[in-house]
């Protein structure tokens, strides 16, 4: 149904507003819709992200295995996903003039390769819809006037506004208070703890192997039941990587409670039965007896990890195949599948910041992403307890909870 000449807010200026406000006046086009953004900047993690290139999406056309990026609301975004998913999303783009391109990985990315055709696009819709962006505008406080809501701008910007429709798309808040004037309205806060952060390591000397990528491993946190995989990157502060990332996203609340102080497991050869992996050195000792340990690299091992290993592991690197007996055999089957780290502390990207958290989904009506606690109030974005792992699932969530949103139904 359209909705004739209501006003309509979109609090937050990224993402997740942009695409919501977008959605709105093309559903409604006599509607008068208003981005309010509390900085100077818009769109300003869409800017960085991605390296400054922009994941838009993922590739992933499965709305099964799509749903399953989401350590949390995973669940509400699979029914989500039938109105709006990445197919969607591709089709978006490609028909406003922004070409895109799926890697390998299947990050899905302009054909650019700059976020800055992402932003523009936006500026372009909103100014080809007549949608008003006024920033410097933080909203301090939502009271429910009726059906009516009326907005209360942070102190000496303006005075209070009144609209029919009002869409929070303000992002993920590090902290609670970041989300008192929604608990305020009756909504129901999940503590935001981080999400998708890389691992420190200060005490451990695997850090001077900085920059080496190790594509095939699987990765687990002692004394827990998460585990992961994808490529690890090791870092001159720890690990990184999509395998280390993923174990972040899924275990934020976990680790978090775990003071960030916690020992992970990895298995460098991503082969879970170890008596195969003994059956491959045993190969290797009986096809090339006389090569020493140093310069036959088994699973193909990058160089520099498989000497740090050796050295970990108390082999000396001279040391010939035939030599290595049954103790120095179960010595690199252990290292290899089973070498542990000691994790002391994080370490976020803090222009691309995700949160675990925000309002709790038991609050929203996930059909219409209105507020089950406040008639006309819309969600759209990370302000709720909704994240993905790295790959372009936070934003294709940013785009399918504003597209739902801007139905203002």
């Amino acid at each position: 149904m359209k909705l004739n000449a209501i006003k309509v807010a979109v609090i937050g200026g990224g993402a997740a507003g942009f695409f919501a406000a977008i959605a709105a006046k093309e559903n409604h086009p006599k509607a008068e819709v208003t981005i309010y953004e509390k900085s100077k900047k818009l769109l300003s993690k869409v800017k960085v992200s991605g390296g400054g290139r922009c994941n838009v999406t993922n590739g992933c056309i499965s709305i099964k295995e799509l749903s399953e990026a989401y350590p949390r609301g995973g669940k509400k975004l699979k029914k989500a996903f039938r109105f709006f998913n990445t197919q969607h999303t591709m089709n978006w783009f490609e028909s406003r003039d922004v070409p895109l391109v799926i890697q390998e990985d299947n990050c899905v990315f302009p054909v650019s390769q700059d976020s800055q055709s992402v932003i523009d696009c936006f500026l372009k819709e909103t100014t080809r819809l007549g949608i008003k962006i006024e920033t410097q505008m933080g909203i301090s406080k939502i009271n429910p006037r009726g059906d009516q809501l009326q907005l209360e701008f942070s102190k000496g910007v303006s005075p209070a506004k009144i609209f029919d429709k009002v869409i929070v798309a303000t992002g993920g808040s590090p902290k609670r208070q970041g989300l008192e004037w929604l608990e305020n309205l009756g909504h129901k806060i999940a503590d935001p703890v981080p999400s998708l952060f890389t691992f420190n390591m200060p005490n451990e000397p695997i850090r001077k192997l900085m920059g080496i990528v190790v594509e095939k491993n699987l990765t687990s946190i002692q004394g827990t039941k998460l585990k992961s995989d994808g490529p690890l990157l090791i870092t001159h502060w720890g690990m990184s990587g999509p395998s280390i990332l993923k174990l972040s996203a899924f275990g934020a609340r976990i680790l978090s409670e775990l003071g960030y102080e916690f020992k992970v497991q990895v298995n460098w050869v991503s082969v879970v039965n170890n008596e195969e992996v003994a059956n491959e050195i045993r190969n290797i000792i009986k096809e090339h007896p006389n090569k020493i340990l140093a310069n036959y690299r088994p699973y193909l091992l990058p160089e520099r990890l498989w000497h740090f290993l050796l050295e970990k592991s108390d082999l000396p690197q001279k040391k010939r195949w035939g030599e290595l007996g049954k103790k120095g055999l179960n010595k690199l089957v252990t290292i290899l599948t089973n070498d542990v780290y000691a994790v002391k502390g994080k370490t976020t990207f803090k222009e691309e910041f995700v949160t675990c958290g925000g309002v709790s989904l038991e609050s929203i009506d996930f059909n219409t992403m209105q507020s089950r606690v406040c008639k006309n109030l819309y969600f759209a974005g990370e302000v709720m307890d909704v994240d993905g792992i790295t790959g372009g699932y936070n934003f294709q969530a940013a785009w399918t909870t504003a597209f739902i949103a801007g139905q203002l139904n």
